[in-house]
């Protein structure tokens, strides 16, 4: 199980900006607002954004509790005009059941949107 995850950017203010956009239909909010910008959701701070170089070789998903809501993610980065990679869809490559989308943040990283439960 993963705590957080902290990520370097050269681009804060439009990282954060991504990640609320992003995030927001999976219940994540920005929380902290300062030297690090942190996003969380149910009380938790799970994504810590800090200046810094970034490495484009990172690639991470956020678990969805439904299709629906991979879909409202992938549909609010894309709206926002964020960069997107893959729409969202079945990969049963992966397992029956493997529904991801997938964007770009503004420093390259590949961010999943993912529900592995059945419809």
């Amino acid at each position: 199980m993963i705590d957080h995850l902290e990520l370097q950017t050269r681009k804060v203010h439009e990282t954060a900006n991504f990640y609320s956009d992003v995030l927001r239909p999976l219940g994540y909010r920005q929380i902290l607002d300062g030297g690090s910008k942190g996003f969380g959701c149910d009380g938790t701070m799970d994504l810590f954004l800090i200046e810094g170089d970034p490495s484009c070789n990172v690639h991470f998903a956020f678990a969805a509790t439904s299709r629906a809501i991979v879909d409202a993610a992938w549909e609010a980065g894309k709206a926002a005009g964020h960069t997107t990679d893959r729409p969202p869809a079945l990969a049963p490559n992966v397992h029956p059941n493997y529904y991801a989308g997938y964007l770009r943040d503004p420093d390259g990283r590949l961010v999943e949107l993912v529900c592995q439960r059945e419809e």
